[in-house]
């Protein structure tokens, strides 16, 4: 990892950033509940790798990124399941 350069990681980033919203923007309504379902999918695997570092004994300084990317991930897997569920219940019939 040390071989990687700072620069060739910082465009790896920003290239990232806008495929995401360019991919994002072009999304129609009616398939943003299933997406979202996949991203939670996703941001649970992310957790888990989260818990991973949290709990490594590296160094404080990873303990407390692990720690931050712990609650922003909680943050983000419930807030996804509460939206989805949300969605989903406009479709149910009264």
């Amino acid at each position: 990892m040390e071989s990687i350069s700072l620069l060739l990681l910082l465009t790896l980033f920003v290239v990232a950033v806008f495929l995401g919203v360019e991919l994002i923007t072009k999304v129609p309504p009616t398939l943003h509940t299933p997406l979202m379902s996949g991203s939670n999918a996703i941001s649970g695997i992310s957790l888990v790798g989260a818990l991973l570092a949290a709990g490594s004994g590296a160094g404080w300084w990873v303990n407390l990124l692990g720690f931050i990317a712990v609650v922003l991930a909680t943050i983000n897997v419930v807030g996804g399941y509460l939206v989805t569920n949300r969605m989903l219940a406009m479709f149910k019939r009264k």
